[in-house]
């Protein structure tokens, strides 16, 4: 009898047995279970093991804390149980069964965004730092800005710009990818399709409040009028059309014979999901997204509201309400 097989099998019985596990692993301390029936786990009986050190659940996994001994104990559990080896991310997908709609939901946006972090919060310092030295009149009597008494600063101020345009503005772009990761489909059709909601040839979505609808550019199909505008820092329209692309594209691959999938699948994929972009997602994502960006920006402080609205991908500038096809 090895070190941890008496807690291992009592670990087994207590979480309702081999028949109850869809699957298991571990992280560096904590067992992660998805269980079949959550409620058949014993969870006084568990703690009362010897190594267990606690337990709780989380994103529909129930999880036991062992400390430092975890992976060796992790062996002998899967050993004693005839279970397989399983990754992280098979834990994850099996557990979303225990979860509700909403949290399904939640699960997949923080899918979607958890990639997009690391640029976010660098994005969100520099937009801090920003409105510090140059929104903040500390100088002359709190008559000017650090910008606006140093040409140094002045300089730092519109080059950290560069970054920020590039996270906030193009930020849809990182939206389509990772939901084209997340989803298994090709990454840089993902890639492409953010560009084209952010290309340089629309009209950008922070200058269509001060444009007039007449000077709005549009493509003309000679039977409808589709007007160029850009979806720079908008989250919600790039949120569906990643979707569409991806469900397309997964569509395509069953229908359509390998030998020619390489060319027909990109094609029949990219081309309508950008059509429907433009014409009615990008549209109602607009809407969506200005309704719940003036509600939350309008509790919030100018260097707090920018940062919110950008962490969200909501255009903090107001937008026009005129709709995107004639």
């Amino acid at each position: 009898m090895g070190k941890y097989t008496e807690p291992a099998t009592d670990l087994l019985q207590h979480v309702g047995g081999k028949e109850n596990i869809a699957t298991v692993t571990h992280c560096a301390t904590r067992m992660r279970f998805a269980l079949k029936d959550p409620a058949k786990a014993d969870v006084t009986n568990i703690e009362s093991i010897k190594l267990v050190k606690g337990t709780f659940t989380q994103a529909g996994q129930f999880q036991v804390i062992i400390g430092n001994e975890v992976s060796s104990f992790y062996n002998e559990f899967v050993s004693i149980a005839g279970l397989q080896e399983a990754s992280k991310e098979d834990v994850k997908n099996a557990a979303k069964q225990n979860m509700s709609w909403l949290q399904r939901m939640i699960a997949h946006l923080a899918d979607i965004f958890t990639p997009l972090i690391p640029a976010i919060v660098v994005g969100g310092l520099i937009l801090g730092f920003r409105n510090i030295i140059g929104d903040i009149k500390m100088f002359d009597d709190s008559t000017k800005t650090l910008v606006d008494i140093s040409q140094f600063w002045a300089g730092v101020h519109a080059f950290l710009w560069l970054i920020g345009e590039a996270i906030f503005h193009f930020l849809p772009v990182g939206i389509t990818w990772s939901i084209s990761k997340k989803m298994g489909t090709t990454q840089i059709l993902g890639i492409v399709l953010g560009l084209t909601l952010v290309s340089p040839q629309l009209l950008n979505a922070y200058a269509v409040a001060n444009t007039k609808a007449s000077d709005i550019p549009f493509w003309d199909f000679g039977f409808a009028q589709v007007d160029m505008i850009g979806y720079q820092a908008q989250v919600i329209p790039a949120i569906l059309a990643g979707f569409v692309l991806a469900y397309l594209e997964r569509f395509l691959r069953d229908k359509v014979h390998n030998s020619i999938s390489m060319i027909v699948v990109p094609f029949f994929a990219l081309l309508p999901t950008v059509i429907i972009a433009h014409t009615i997602l990008g549209p109602i994502g607009w809407k969506i997204g200005s309704v719940i960006s003036t509600v939350v920006y309008s509790g919030l402080t100018s260097s707090v509201g920018w940062l919110f609205a950008a962490v969200f991908g909501f255009a903090y500038a107001p937008l026009s309400s005129r709709d995107c096809i004639t």
